[in-house]
């Protein structure tokens, strides 16, 4: 099974009324096809409530666990809403310095 697919299983169990996991890789120095290692995580979970950003970043990594770190997930962007906040949201990814250059 896929990092991805993994990824997505595992922040299941916050609930999410909406989750998108996306492979940022290719965007990233040293991609090769089938790299996985940058990711990003849009995540509307009613599992956010009562929480400043910094403890719900802790809850993603949490239920992430090892798929951070030890040569698997390099790079987690967490975009981490409550429903009522989630709506406009930008959740672009900069460019990476390091990116392949066409």
């Amino acid at each position: 099974m896929s990092l991805e697919q993994q990824l997505i299983e595992r922040l299941q169990q916050l609930s999410p009324q909406h989750l998108e996991v996306v492979n940022e890789s290719s965007g990233h120095g040293g991609y090769f096809p089938g790299k996985e290692s940058h990711f990003k995580a849009v995540i509307v979970s009613d599992a956010f409530a009562g929480l400043r950003l910094v403890q719900r970043h802790q809850k993603v990594y949490a239920a992430a666990g090892d798929l951070l770190g030890g040569g698997k997930i390099h790079a987690l962007a967490i975009h981490a809403f409550l429903p009522e906040e989630w709506k406009g949201q930008d959740t672009s990814s900069p460019e990476c310095a390091h990116a392949p250059k066409p």
